[in-house]
C-alpha cells in the first residue's frame, strides 16, 4: 500500500494547489537563478568556442541542425504537455507514452541517420554525412528523457530541474571547449548538445526515480496522444519556421554567410532561450491548474507578461544600441559581419517572448487544435518573407523576416485569446511601462554615443549602459512605474514568507 502511495504521488497534483501562487513564484526564481548559472557557461561557451572555431565550422553545424531541428517537434510527440496538463494521470497511461516516445526517438534517429547522405547532397557538403549521423542520436536520447522531464515539471519540482540543468552545463561546456582546444573544429560543436542531453536524462531518471511499466493497450492514452499530435504537429511547422531562414541561407549563400547569420542569431537568442525554458517550465504547469478560472488564468497570463517584459525589453534595447561592441567583445574581431544582422534581430526577439507566452497558454488551456491552425496560417507568411529577403543577404532575410512577425503579431494574439478574459487593451497595459523604459532607454543612449563619438568597445558599452541607468531612475519617479516596481517587490517578498494573499482583494499583487 505504502509503494502504491509512492507512485500515485508523482501523477497526483491535488497538493499543489494549498500554494500555487507562491510555488509559481519560487519556482520562477529558482529557475530564474538556474538560466542565469546556465547563462554563463553558454556565455563562456560561445566567447571561447567562437574564437577556437571558424565560421564555416558554425556553418557546418548549423546546416545540419536546420535540418534535424525539424524533428525536434516530434521527438515527444507533444507527450509532455499532455502529461503536464492533463488533470489527472496515471501510472499506466505515462508508462505507456514512456515506450512511445522511445520508439519515436528510434524512428527518427534512423530517418535522420538515412537522410545523412541526401543532406550533404544538398547542401554540397561530404562532411556532413557523418555529423548527421551523430547529431541523430539526440532523439533517441530526448525519448528516453521525455516523460521522466514531464513528471519533474508536473509536480512542479524546480529545484531538481535547476540542479540538474546547471549540472549538465557544468560538464559539457568544459568537454566542447576542450574538444576545440585539442583541434576537434566542428566536432567539439557537435558534443556539446550530446553532452547536455545525455547528463539531463541520466539526472532526470535519478531524481524522478520512476521506472515505467509495460505499454498497455487499454491505458486509455487516445485522447493524450490526439492533444500531443496537435501540439507536436504545431512545434513542427514552428520548428520549419525558425530554420527556414538557416535552411535558404545555407542552400542560397554557403556556409560562411550561415555562419555569420546562425552566431548573430543564437548570440541574440541566448538569453531569449535561457529566460523562455524556466517561463515555460514554470508557465505551463501554473496556467494547466488554473485553466478552469478564466479571470484567475487571464491574471497569471498578464503578471506572466509583464514580468517577462521588465526583464527582456531592456536586455534586447541595450544589444540593439550596442550591437557592433557586443558582438566583437563575444566573438572577435573576424565576427564584425555578424553586428548588422544582429541588431536586426533585436526588433525580434521581444515579439518572439510574448509569441511564446501565447503559445503556453494555448497549450495549458487545452486548445491544441487552435494552435495547430494558428501556426499553420503563419507558416506561409513568414518563410515567404524570409525567400523575399534571401537575394539582399543575410540583413535582407533578418530584416524581412522580424517586420513580416511584427505585422502578423497583433491578428495572432487576438485570435488566440478568443474564449478568455484576455484583450489587447489589457496586454497593452500590461507591458507599457517596461516596452516604455526601454524605447526611452535607446534613445537617450543613442543620443549620448552620438554626442560624444566614443570609439573604443569599452566607452560604447559603459556609455549605452549609463543611457539606460539613467533612464530606469528617472522612471522611477513615475507613479505607473513605482506601482509596478513595488507589486514585484511585495510579491517576492510574500514569497519568501509564505503568505497567500487573496488575490481578488488585491488587484495590483497580480500573480506569476
Amino acid at each position: 500500500m505504502a509503494a502504491s502511495h509512492r507512485v500515485l504521488d508523482k501523477f497526483s497534483t491535488e497538493h499543489l494547489n494549498a500554494d500555487l501562487r507562491g510555488r509559481s513564484v519560487r519556482g520562477g526564481l529558482l529557475t530564474l537563478s538556474s538560466q542565469g548559472a546556465q547563462f554563463l557557461m553558454q556565455s563562456v561557451a560561445t566567447v571561447v568556442l567562437a574564437r577556437l572555431l571558424t565560421p564555416a565550422d558554425f556553418g557546418l553545424v548549423a546546416m545540419v541542425t536546420a535540418i534535424t531541428g525539424l524533428g525536434q517537434a516530434f521527438a515527444d510527440l507533444g507527450l509532455s504537455e499532455a502529461t503536464i496538463q492533463h488533470p489527472k494521470i496515471t501510472h499506466e497511461q505515462v508508462s505507456t507514452l514512456f515506450w512511445l516516445n522511445v520508439a519515436i526517438g528510434l524512428v527518427l534517429t534512423s530517418i535522420a541517420a538515412a537522410l545523412a547522405p541526401v543532406l550533404a547532397w544538398f547542401y554540397r557538403e561530404p562532411r556532413l554525412t557523418e555529423i548527421t549521423v551523430i547529431v541523430s542520436f539526440t532523439f533517441l536520447i530526448g525519448g528516453l528523457r521525455v516523460q521522466h522531464d514531464a513528471l519533474l515539471k508536473r509536480q512542479m519540482r524546480f529545484r531538481a530541474l535547476a540542479i540538474r540543468d546547471v549540472m549538465a552545463y557544468v560538464v559539457a561546456v568544459p568537454l566542447a571547449i576542450v574538444l576545440a582546444l585539442r583541434g576537434a573544429g566542428y566536432w567539439a560543436l557537435v558534443a556539446l548538445p550530446l553532452a547536455l542531453n545525455f547528463i539531463q536524462m541520466s539526472l532526470s531518471w535519478l531524481m524522478v526515480r520512476w521506472i515505467p511499466g509495460l505499454p498497455r493497450r487499454n491505458s486509455q492514452v487516445r485522447s493524450l496522444i490526439a492533444f500531443g499530435g496537435n501540439v507536436a504537429a504545431s512545434y513542427l511547422v514552428m520548428n520549419v519556421n525558425s530554420n527556414a531562414d538557416n535552411v535558404l541561407i545555407g542552400w542560397y549563400w554557403g556556409a560562411t554567410p550561415l555562419g555569420f547569420y546562425s552566431r548573430a542569431y543564437n548570440l541574440l537568442m541566448l538569453p531569449i532561450r535561457q529566460l523562455s525554458a524556466p517561463a515555460a517550465s514554470v508557465a505551463v504547469p501554473t496556467f494547466s491548474r488554473v485553466q478552469d478560472d478564466p479571470g484567475r488564468l487571464a491574471r497569471y497570463y498578464l503578471r506572466a507578461a509583464n514580468l517577462i517584459m521588465w526583464i527582456i525589453a531592456p536586455v534586447f534595447g541595450f544589444l540593439f544600441v550596442a550591437a557592433m561592441p557586443v558582438v566583437i567583445l563575444a566573438l572577435g574581431d573576424q565576427w564584425e559581419a555578424a553586428a548588422p544582422v544582429f541588431q536586426i534581430l533585436a526588433i525580434f526577439a521581444l515579439g518572439q517572448m510574448l509569441v511564446n507566452l501565447t503559445v503556453w497558454l494555448l497549450v495549458s488551456c487545452g486548445e491544441s487544435r487552435r494552435l495547430l491552425k494558428l501556426v499553420l496560417i503563419m507558416f506561409p507568411v513568414v518563410v515567404g518573407s524570409y525567400a523575399i529577403g534571401l537575394p539582399f543577404g543575410i540583413k535582407g532575410v533578418a530584416l524581412s523576416g522580424s517586420l513580416v512577425l511584427l505585422a502578423i503579431f497583433p491578428w495572432m494574439l487576438r485570435y488566440s485569446y478568443r474564449g478568455t478574459e484576455l484583450t489587447l487593451k489589457r496586454l497593452g497595459r500590461a507591458i507599457l511601462c517596461p516596452i516604455s523604459v526601454a524605447l526611452a532607454g535607446i534613445g537617450l543612449s543613442e543620443l549620448i554615443l552620438r554626442m560624444t563619438a566614443a570609439k573604443g568597445i569599452a566607452a560604447q558599452l559603459l556609455l549605452t549602459l549609463l543611457g539606460f541607468a539613467v533612464t530606469f531612475g528617472i522612471s522611477t519617479m513615475t507613479p505607473a512605474v513605482r506601482r509596478e516596481l513595488v507589486a514585484l517587490k511585495e510579491v517576492l517578498r510574500q514569497s519568501r514568507s509564505g503568505a497567500s494573499p487573496d488575490l481578488a482583494d488585491n488587484p495590483i499583487l497580480l500573480p506569476l
